[in-house]
């Protein structure tokens, strides 16, 4: 994932590929929310900006295409001895054609790697793309949310499900995750509790640390409140 803050000065204007765009079926949600990706990245060029604070799209488009193709390296994001190594390798992958960049994310990762297995792509990809689309089509001003069938909204609820206890772990206060029919998942005990409602793939950028662009509505002390929107503390 990536460091989230304030949006980037001088955004671009384009137009949104998934308004009104129907994609053919795909094996998995991961294999759509990639293509996706892809034509965002290609339509909006290299220096649009994004949620991840410090990143244009260049620098989202070489995040990826490390974390899929050099496993030897992006372990860095979570084993300090290979942060070094991360960033080398990071800045090599940014320094390459744009457009090379686009066509490693759209053809998937070789057959070395491990989300070269459907199982691994659609556990681990599915969110991760989908949070990465997100953080390119929010960072522009005329973005809106997009249209989701429900069988999507139920995966990534499952998904959050999972790593609701990870993603919350910093946050300043107790945090309850609520979708709309009521079905919550506790993302971090504590109090004063906030309680956070919203469509599952909304919840999941708010855990995620896109507090500022999730459509969601919070509950609880006005204080506690205000400390979980700004908290930096949140998403893995």
């Amino acid at each position: 994932m990536c460091r989230v803050g304030g949006r980037l000065p001088g955004p671009v204007h384009w137009a949104d590929p998934v308004r009104g765009r129907r994609l053919g079926v795909m094996s998995t949600f991961a294999k759509r929310e990639r293509l996706l990706l892809a034509d965002l990245l290609e339509t909006a060029g290299p220096e649009a900006a994004t949620l991840c604070d410090g990143w244009r799209t260049r620098d989202l488009a070489a995040h990826v295409v490390v974390r899929e193709r050099r496993p030897d390296a992006a372990g860095g994001t979570l084993i300090k001895q290979l942060a070094s190594r991360l960033d080398r390798v990071t800045q090599e992958y940014t320094g390459k054609p744009y457009e090379e960049l686009i066509q490693l994310i759209r053809t998937g990762p070789p057959r070395f790697s491990p989300f070269s297995l459907k199982q691994v792509d659609e556990a681990a990809n599915t969110v991760e793309f989908y949070v990465h689309t997100e953080d390119i089509r929010r960072a522009q001003p005329d973005w809106a949310p997009r249209e989701l069938d429900p069988v999507f909204q139920d995966a990534l609820w499952s998904r959050l499900e999972r790593t609701a206890r990870l993603t919350g772990r910093g946050a300043p206060t107790g945090l309850v995750l609520r979708r709309p029919d009521g079905q919550t998942a506790v993302a971090h005990r504590g109090t004063p509790v906030v309680t956070v409602t919203g469509e599952p793939s909304e919840l999941l950028l708010f855990a995620f640390g896109r507090q500022s662009a999730a459509v969601v509505e919070l509950d609880g002390d006005k204080e506690a409140i205000a400390r979980l929107h700004e908290s930096k503390q949140l998403g893995i």
